[in-house]
């Protein structure tokens, strides 16, 4: 092993690696943000907003991360967000990934923009001797409803356990990086799960525009309503999660609409910039919908202290995103493996020095937000 791959002990180690690996049009599109990226920096500053108030003598010798997410026990509350086209950080891209999960035993979103395909990701951890992965498929609702819902029955058939459909993205975000390098995928990948060309994202020319926005545009259904969401619960028998609510009032539509599951979400502050950060968010949303279904969250989290903040304002669990994508991208299946061992022994280590034994211990009162005194 190399010396850099020793020094890597917290995430942030991971992305500065990541960034000297990664061509510069490919971090851009992994690490930016829309707009100015107010949002993208207050996702990750929202966690200092909070301070954790530890309980002592506690007996922490043995403490358990363990959690059920949508029916399925998973080894700790951190699981993998969707994030696309994961090529272009790691030939393995994808199966990668979902082995790291495996390994640890957490789940992953397979994003539908994924450059291995529905079907692949799942055989590669079905085939390995660890037991089966956890996997959910993030669905985007295409202007092909027929496509669409192909891509849920082949979830379904493969053995995905859940649908978290992405609500906020009737169009694509500006993020200025990608439309400066007109970002498109490089030559030799496409989105697997689509056998067109245009379907695909791998057309030659998507003119002076970010190629992505130009594809959502063209693909991507801006009509999307609440309808849509009774349209799609009819037609899966798998539990349905929104993914990119910021409010309580459409947390409580959702639940009207007979969702499963909330996932409080600004997609990774990558499409409306001056949002809120999603942890400021999280407690309005759970307080809404008053336990009647779980609520997660993603956007931010870079530490086992934010998870604890996360889990202490009533998310269930929470999800990585770009993190996994720095795994990935310093070694693969390894590197992926390492950054969310990380997050786990970080997240132990914060649950013992709290006082919590077990995640049914981490309360509301474990954490008190920051006085900003005026200083006189």
């Amino acid at each position: 092993m190399n010396t850099m791959s020793m020094q890597r002990v917290c995430v942030s180690d991971f992305e500065k690696e990541a960034r000297k690996i990664l061509p510069k049009a490919v971090y851009d599109y992994y690490h930016s943000g829309a707009d100015e990226q107010h949002t993208l920096a207050d996702n990750e500053a929202a966690f200092n907003r909070w301070h954790l108030i530890p309980r002592v003598l506690r007996d922490v010798s043995t403490v358990d991360l363990s959690v059920s997410v949508l029916g399925q026990k998973l080894s700790m509350p951190i699981c993998v967000a969707a994030t696309a086209m994961q090529k272009m950080a790691h030939p393995e891209g994808e199966i990668a990934t979902a082995r790291a999960c495996q390994t640890l035993g957490t789940g992953m979103m397979l994003s539908s923009w994924a450059t291995s395909t529905i079907e692949e990701v799942m055989s590669a951890v079905i085939d390995s001797k660890d037991g089966g992965c956890v996997l959910w498929l993030q669905l985007y609702i295409y202007k092909d409803r027929e496509l669409t819902l192909s891509l849920v029955r082949r979830a379904e058939a493969a053995g995905y356990k859940a649908i978290f459909v992405t609500v906020d993205t009737p169009y694509l975000g500006r993020r200025w990086d990608d439309m400066r390098n007109r970002f498109k995928l490089p030559i030799h990948l496409s989105m697997s799960n689509f056998s067109t060309e245009s379907l695909a994202f791998s057309e030659g020319n998507y003119g002076n525009d970010s190629g992505l926005a130009v594809y959502v545009a063209k693909s991507i259904d801006p009509t999307l309503c609440w309808n849509d969401i009774t349209w799609l619960k009819k037609q899966t028998h798998l539990p349905l999660i929104v993914k990119g609510v910021l409010n309580g009032e459409d947390a409580v539509q959702a639940l009207k609409y007979g969702v499963d599951g909330i996932l409080v979400s600004n997609h990774g502050a990558r499409q409306l910039d001056g949002v809120p950060a999603t942890l400021d968010v999280l407690e309005e949303v759970v307080t809404a919908v008053q336990g009647r279904c779980d609520v997660y969250l993603d956007g931010g989290v870079r530490r086992g202290t934010d998870v604890l903040k996360a889990i202490a304002l009533g998310a269930k669990a929470v999800f990585i995103g770009r993190p996994v994508l720095w795994g990935l991208a310093c070694q693969g299946e390894q590197g992926v493996t390492d950054l969310l061992e990380v997050l786990q022994e970080e997240l132990r280590l914060a649950m013992a020095l709290s006082g919590c034994r077990s995640l049914s211990e981490v309360s509301r009162s474990h954490v008190r937000r920051v006085e900003f005194a005026s200083r006189m």
